[in-house]
């Protein structure tokens, strides 16, 4: 028992973090393989989470980051809802069903270029004219939001067949599938979106853990004072962050538009507070210097899986699912204060 103390103690507070997000997140699959049934054991039940929250692992990715550096960033559900629904205008204008020939690519560029636009304009705001990331990002919500719904009004679903035979693709995971009742083979399978995920995760990871930006991220979230005294660069390192966080926003969206195959104002509502709580249970701190983007990961992939057991246990009322995140969030919260209150002492 010493040594466990011992070794908790001597623990960073992100891996600390860490730690304790990956051991909750095995804890209720545990409990949702036990208590709801083998349906669980599957390995497809995790792939479903994955195929289902690419973009949100995506856009917790950017939120992380923007975190890590003291910020953050409530426009990225607006962005990701006006990217969705302008590649689906692009690639199949509901007014002219005859122009259903736009280039899958260019739909991506789109995608790229409105993150790009979001960043560049927030992060200017936020790191060179020193206003609040919030009342920022609240407006780019607001605007973005807006602008959905003036790009078209109406949902529809995308006909475009270069797209939908991109949208249908299945990567399949050798020796992972189940017998379905009829006695048939089916084998387990992601969607691209999730690969686009992952290698997203593994990027930010490496940048973070191992390049000069990370640390500067997690210098100036940690101490802006300091960082300056370091010679980092402060202005520009947040700049960067609010940039890469609605780019990620930008790609999530076309990500989030790949798995639903459609345009509608109504889309991505709440991912914005979705990210942000998978970002908090990950192991990022509010108060900036904390973070760890495989945290974010498991951030996700645990919000996910709650909502899932909730919805499975037959409460799938909305309101019963933003109670048990709202629960959550409680804990981890808490989690992070008795860890920065440690740290205090030490």
């Amino acid at each position: 028992m010493d040594n466990i103390k011992k070794k908790l103690k001597n623990m960073s507070d992100t891996n600390l973090l860490l730690t304790i997000t990956i051991v909750v997140f095995f804890i209720m699959y545990l409990g949702a393989i036990i208590f709801q049934g083998a349906g669980w054991l599957k390995a497809q039940a995790l792939f479903n989470i994955l195929n289902a929250q690419a973009a949100l692992i995506i856009t917790s990715c950017g939120m992380s980051l923007v975190m890590i550096t003291g910020g953050i960033d409530i426009s990225v559900g607006g962005v990701v809802a006006l990217v969705s629904m302008c590649c689906a205008v692009y690639l199949d204008h509901p007014d002219n069903p005859d122009a259903a020939d736009g280039n899958v690519f260019i739909a991506f560029l789109i995608a790229i270029l409105i993150g790009l636009a979001f960043g560049v304009v927030q992060g200017y705001l936020v790191a060179y004219l020193d206003i609040q990331p919030f009342i920022i990002s609240l407006a780019g919500m607001f605007f973005a939001r807006g602008m959905t719904t003036i790009v078209h009004t109406n949902p529809f679903n995308v006909e475009n067949e270069a797209f939908k035979a991109l949208k249908n693709t299945r990567i399949n995971i050798p020796g992972l599938g189940s017998v379905n009742k009829k006695g048939k083979y089916v084998p387990a399978y992601i969607e691209i979106g999730v690969v686009v995920a992952l290698l997203i995760v593994i990027l930010l990871y490496v940048a973070l853990k191992w390049m000069k930006v990370g640390r500067n991220f997690y210098a100036v979230g940690g101490n802006k004072q300091s960082a300056l005294m370091l010679g980092i660069n402060v202005k520009q390192t947040k700049f960067l962050a609010h940039l890469l966080c609605s780019l990620l926003a930008g790609i999530g969206g076309f990500v989030y538009f790949l798995h639903v195959g459609s345009g509608s104002a109504s889309h991505a509502s709440g991912m914005e507070m979705n990210a942000i709580a998978s970002s908090i249970i990950g192991g990022t701190m509010l108060t900036g210097g904390v973070g760890n983007i495989i945290g974010t990961l498991f951030g996700v992939l645990s919000l996910s899986t709650i909502q899932n057991i909730v919805s499975s246990a037959g409460l799938d009322q909305a309101w019963w699912t933003g109670i048990t995140v709202a629960a959550m969030l409680c804990v981890f919260l808490v989690v992070q204060s008795v860890i920065m209150a440690r740290k205090a002492k030490a």
